[in-house]
């Protein structure tokens, strides 16, 4: 039988609907298909570890009671897929690290740590004595991590960890992460309606991850439960049993801002390029307004640390800068809780030296003059747009090689010479 025109017409409605319908079904059957394999892979792949750690089928299951994977976290790799190739960094850089600085961010933390200081004055003298972290350290920390536990910790923690465990860019990593806290959990050490995080899985007011709840979390309000979510002396105990792990020095702060005079080499950043604080003082490195070094520092061991090279303020930093870092490893956040503790203890005064103008690159650029200096065969920690120590002192070592005046910063000139 020949198909008329009117057939033909009706035949192609029909192929448009079907089709049409098919699409519209993939959706929910793409996710659906998803959550099918993530509770295979709980199951299958998961449960076996967590029974071998002692975690019982009951605990697992409440865990993960109505968990699904959350497909709009970031650094996720979609079953069958391979990670994409990261896209070339075009967001503009810090621009000048001072803008880490900003006063309102800054007296955010200082104005809410002084009034929880006179709040929890004899709950911070107990936990110095224990373990020898000053209280402005603490709360500094306390305020730049959650504003004092005001910052709300909107996810389920085993949705984020099972989310990244199970398809992440960091599998291993978070599967670690998921395993401890269900140990938490098997534990008694909260129950799994209080296992709130961010959107990264660090859980409570110290932003604990939870290998970190497991080594470092400590009951210090005597109740018979580690609550980093609500208990203000379990949170900053915590904090300071943190530090202490990692090496906080008892008696020692954490540095000095200094002037450095231009005898003195920027390149000499680092903390593998320590001296005692002494020789530093003979190089004719001072600190600001006339003060001395304190006489029980001068045979110690210090560090020069210059965060935007010749243009911004200088440092002299004890070993316990360094601490600081084990918390976020970033220069400028351990600067910000030590320069925050400084203020909570003494007032609202500044850095004596400004932040230059300089920055404003973009961190393709950096990350570009990073791997033209690692091809000279400099250190540069590595080429991620990000100008850490070990960039800013090879910078620094090219210029002073080349004939030029070391300003251990990069700059669009640097850019253009070393392509």
């Amino acid at each position: 039988m020949i198909a008329t025109e009117h057939d033909l017409r009706k035949f192609s409605l029909a192929f448009l609907l079907a089709a049409l319908l098919a699409v519209f079904l993939t959706i929910p059957a793409s996710a659906a298909k998803i959550d099918d394999q993530f509770r295979a892979w709980l199951q299958t792949d998961l449960w076996p570890d967590a029974k071998a750690k002692g975690v019982s089928k009951q605990t697992f299951d409440a865990a993960f009671s109505g968990v699904k994977p959350n497909l709009k976290l970031p650094d996720l790799v979609m079953p069958g897929e391979k990670p994409k190739t990261p896209q070339k960094q075009h967001q503009a850089e810090f621009g000048s690290p001072g803008a880490y600085f900003a006063d309102k961010t800054v007296r955010a933390v200082t104005s809410g740590g002084r009034t929880r200081e006179a709040a929890n004055a004899r709950t911070l003298a107990s936990i110095e004595k224990r373990y020898g972290v000053p209280g402005e350290i603490l709360l500094a920390i306390w305020g730049r991590e959650t504003g004092f536990g005001a910052a709300k910790m909107p996810y389920d923690a085993f949705e984020v960890l099972g989310t990244k465990a199970f398809i992440s860019t960091k599998k291993d990593f978070f599967r670690t992460e998921l395993l401890a806290a269900l140990e938490i959990v098997q534990r008694g050490l909260a129950p799994v309606g209080a296992m709130k995080s961010s959107w990264a899985g660090a859980l409570g007011q110290p932003q604990f991850m939870p290998t970190s709840f497991l080594k470092h979390a400590v009951d210090f309000d005597g109740d018979g439960r580690v609550d980093i979510w609500n208990s203000t002396p379990d949170v900053l105990a915590s904090i300071a049993n943190y530090l202490v792990h990692y090496g906080w020095v008892r008696g020692r702060g954490w540095g000095f801002e200094v002037m450095v005079p231009q005898s003195v080499s920027c390149s000499l950043e680092g903390p593998d390029q320590g001296k005692k604080i002494a020789q530093w003082a003979a190089m004719g490195i001072e600190r600001v307004g006339g003060k001395a070094f304190p006489a029980s520092e001068l045979k110690a061991e210090g560090f020069l640390l210059m965060p935007a090279g010749r243009s911004g303020p200088a440092f002299i930093a004890t070993p316990n800068f360094y601490v600081l870092k084990e918390y976020n490893t970033s220069d400028l956040y351990a600067l910000f809780i030590g320069h925050g503790a400084d203020r909570i203890a003494h007032g609202d005064q500044n850095f004596t030296a400004g932040w230059g103008a300089v920055g404003d690159l973009r961190r393709s650029d950096i990350a570009a003059l990073q791997r033209a200096l690692e091809a000279k065969g400099y250190d540069v920690g590595s080429a991620d747009g990000l100008p850490g120590f070990k960039t800013r002192r090879s910078i620094g070592r090219w210029q002073e090689k080349n004939g030029q005046a070391a300003t251990c910063f990069p700059d669009a000139g640097l850019v253009a010479a070393l392509k």
